[in-house]
């Protein structure tokens, strides 16, 4: 570059393009003198690309640093649960050149693998954010004399958080695709990552910040909960939810989560269905989207109970549905103990606490007084709204 220069007297060059910069030159630069480089998972997977982008192949010379570096990345990096995620975390400045190299579709792997493992044969480093177990500390130990360790089936789920939601979505993906984890693990992987990468999560709410990219966060962990009913709690889905309507989430979204909160809502509680109605709204609460969950709760009971007409007019019976009568019954005391609190809004129209009301209607109870409290509180502050007028 320097003799194809025309200018007298140059013996300096700007190079711009060089992936890593003047560092990753610099190892480059060095390695070709025979001097000693160090590479670590911080400097790896920038260094591969500028060594790729100088053609530092085995073609040029046998035991280049493309070769080296490759075999260090197998017989290292790969090997290390803490360097492959460092890695992985690495390789979001380098992109697009490193898709092309394959080492992030290994990273992903490497780690994948990782946390399939069977525990028994985990050795726990404790390098991100878990505190150690008692017996990790050497408080306790077995006959022999050797610590005993415990280590949980979610090892793992801390660690993944360090990382950023299309690489996180690409391990998990790999990780499901293993069918090795069991739905719940899953499940306590998406809800950690929802906790540290949500600011306020954990209150039902986000802060104002990035909607754009907390929109993604939420879609993602969306579509990557399992299928499977009981995966995660229903108090963290309507979590979800309230963070989906939030960050304006689209409609697939805001649906799938209803869907699924409609499949175990006798796990909720009146506070997690208090879900706030859109700015701009003449109502304190979406009573309208708990109307929709509460429908999705008797739909599976409604289906069973037409696929099993033909048969009962066979026996002369009638089959019951699938859902229980305790399912049923917590889910009335939900609907009155949510009534009584919306009951409070002066702007809640007749018809939405009628219509709730009347999709528990059918429901038995012992006793009907927390649906009296919630009639008794909606008309008291009717009347007094209409006295104030």
């Amino acid at each position: 570059m320097i003799s194809l220069n025309n200018e007298e007297n140059v013996d300096e060059v700007q190079i711009f393009d060089i992936p890593g910069g003047a560092n990753t030159f610099e190892i480059c630069a060095k390695f070709c003198y025979g001097m000693t480089v160090t590479l670590n998972a911080y400097n790896v997977i920038a260094t591969r690309c500028a060594a790729e982008y100088l053609g530092m192949h085995e073609a040029i010379e046998k035991g280049n640093l493309i070769y080296k570096i490759d075999v260090f990345l197998s017989s290292s990096i790969f090997r290390s649960w803490k360097d492959s995620i460092i890695l992985l975390q690495t390789s979001k400045s380098m992109l697009p050149l490193v898709e092309d190299l394959k080492v992030v579709s290994h990273c992903i792997e490497s780690i994948a693998n990782k946390a399939c493992v069977d525990v028994s044969k985990v050795d726990w480093s404790y390098t991100y954010n878990r505190k150690k177990l008692p017996e990790e500390n050497g408080i306790e130990s077995n006959q022999n004399g050797l610590r005993t360790r415990l280590v949980p089936k979610d090892w793992w789920v801390e660690d993944l958080c360090e990382l950023e939601v299309d690489l996180y979505k690409s391990v998990i993906t790999n990780i499901k695709s293993k069918a090795v984890q069991s739905n719940e693990v899953i499940g306590e992987a998406l809800k950690a990552y929802a906790y540290r990468r949500l600011p306020n999560f954990s209150k039902g709410m986000i802060q104002c910040g990035d909607v754009s990219k907390h929109r993604l966060i939420v879609e993602t962990i969306v579509w990557l909960l399992p299928t499977e009913k009981g995966s995660v709690p229903c108090r963290f889905l309507l979590k979800l939810l309230k963070a989906a309507i939030f960050v304006e989430s689209g409609d697939r979204t805001k649906e799938e989560l209803v869907k699924r909160i409609g499949q175990q809502l006798e796990e909720a509680s009146v506070s997690d269905i208090l879900i706030q109605a859109p700015d701009g709204a003449a109502t304190i609460y979406d009573v309208s989207i708990v109307q929709n969950i509460v429908r999705v709760f008797f739909i599976k009971d409604h289906n069973a109970e037409i696929e099993s007409v033909g048969l009962d007019e066979l026996e002369g019976i009638r089959k019951p549905g699938i859902l229980s009568d305790a399912s049923k019954l917590m889910v009335a005391k939900l609907i009155d103990g949510y009534l009584a609190e919306i009951a409070k809004d002066p702007n809640l129209p007749f018809s939405e606490f009628v219509n709730l009301a009347e999709l528990v209607s059918s429901i038995s109870r012992p006793a009907h007084d927390g649906l009296y409290r919630a009639i008794d509180t909606y008309l008291k502050v009717t009347v007094l709204e209409k006295r104030i007028l």
